[in-house]
């Protein structure tokens, strides 16, 4: 989920200390440590631009690096929960992804049956669109978040404030694409898409029998032993320490750390923390999650016109030294930015959220914390 973002910047946020520990052991970083010194202040200038707080973890196999900057909520001393619950919005996608995979290798679905197999007559041109289009945004549905009829909702502070507690269906979400001609014909283009996302959700509830989010706790949360992650549904309250997060663009910015995900649903519901993140993108890519067919077919990438080209479920960019790390994005209303990668070849991680405010702009703060994570100084 997209929004504008405020011009207005909050001063005054006290920058915290990083963490550097051998898993299961927390001690404070020293200023020896050159690469954590270094990404440590590239979190406090992300707060100095404008952002209200950022939490990140590092994973570099046998240590774990965790820092914050900022404040967890406006106006307060209150200072970034090392371990904060954030709204992780689209990096929903990969968990979605990774339980079509794991019915692909079951063989209960194939990634190129269409959608008038699994749900007949409810999308215009799903005689043509294929699970695989849906998973790697080469469908042409049109993103019902960025439809004007979606926009006007949600394009005032008391839109939003009025919504806080709406329940959307998935398919009322995706009636606002209504009868829009295709962007371009299945596989023969690509536009990133929330709404490819939410007919997946539906297409794995209609194969098992049961709730996208109850297959998603079954196959990778419990697995994993995820335990502060979850797919909320309709449960608008995180119930963990978290970051508050603000839609911008108004005097009085909105809280919406409580608020109901359903407007997200499929696309862009999963509340998670920075480790969870980790443990998750590395089990994913390591090859514990889906068998190998389907793991080639994942990381097989569709080139874009964008910083990153997309496979099935997962993002991919080229660092500027040439280091290749997979992973996703993820934007809930403004609110809440996150962003994780791990390299190809294993090794190093990164996950990062920001509540962002004011003139600070995510993508390029968190390119150059990624770049010097994963090419920058080793300590």
């Amino acid at each position: 989920m997209v929004t504008r973002r405020g011009m207005l910047k909050i001063a005054g946020a006290v920058g915290a200390a990083g963490i550097l520990a051998a898993p299961g052991r927390a001690v404070a970083a020293s200023r020896s440590q050159t690469a954590p010194g270094a990404w440590q202040t590239t979190l406090d200038g992300m707060v100095t631009a404008g952002a209200v707080g950022v939490l990140a973890e590092v994973h570099d196999r046998a240590r774990v690096w965790t820092g914050t900057s900022g404040a967890a909520q406006m106006g307060t001393g209150q200072p970034m929960p090392h371990g904060g619950t954030v709204r992780a919005g689209s990096i929903t996608k990969p968990f979605v992804a990774t339980v079509v995979l794991q019915l692909a290798g079951e063989r209960r679905l194939g990634l190129d049956d269409t959608v008038q197999r699994w749900l007949p007559g409810f999308l215009p041109g799903g005689d043509r669109i294929t699970l695989r289009h849906l998973l790697q945004h080469t469908s042409g549905l049109h993103d019902y978040s960025r439809t004007d009829a979606f926009a006007a909702i949600y394009e005032s502070a008391g839109g939003v404030e009025r919504m806080r507690f709406h329940t959307w269906k998935p398919q009322d979400l995706v009636a606002f694409v209504g009868d829009r001609p295709l962007l371009f014909e299945p596989g023969s283009g690509w536009r990133y898409a929330n709404t490819n996302f939410l007919v997946l959700g539906m297409v794995i509830e209609r194969v098992t029998g049961t709730r996208y989010g109850a297959e998603i706790r079954r196959r990778v949360l419990c697995p994993l032993g995820l335990d502060r992650t979850a797919v909320p549904g309709t449960d608008p309250r995180m119930h963990a320490p978290h970051p508050h997060g603000y839609v911008p663009g108004s005097a009085d910015p909105v809280d919406v750390s409580v608020y109901n995900p359903s407007v997200a649903g499929a696309a862009g519901e999963i509340v998670s923390t920075a480790h969870n993140l980790n443990v998750f993108f590395r089990a994913l890519v390591g090859g514990r999650l889906v068998r190998p067919a389907e793991q080639r077919q994942m990381l097989t990438s569709w080139p874009t016109t964008v910083d990153y080209d997309y496979g099935l479920g997962v993002m991919t960019r080229v660092l500027p030294g040439g280091t290749r790390v997979w992973g996703h994005r993820g934007d809930f209303m403004g609110a809440y930015w996150t962003e994780t990668w791990v390299a190809e070849h294993g090794g190093r991680q990164l996950t990062v959220s920001m509540t962002p405010w004011g003139d600070v702009e995510p993508k390029p703060s968190i390119a150059a914390l990624a770049q010097l994570v994963f090419e920058g100084i080793e300590d």
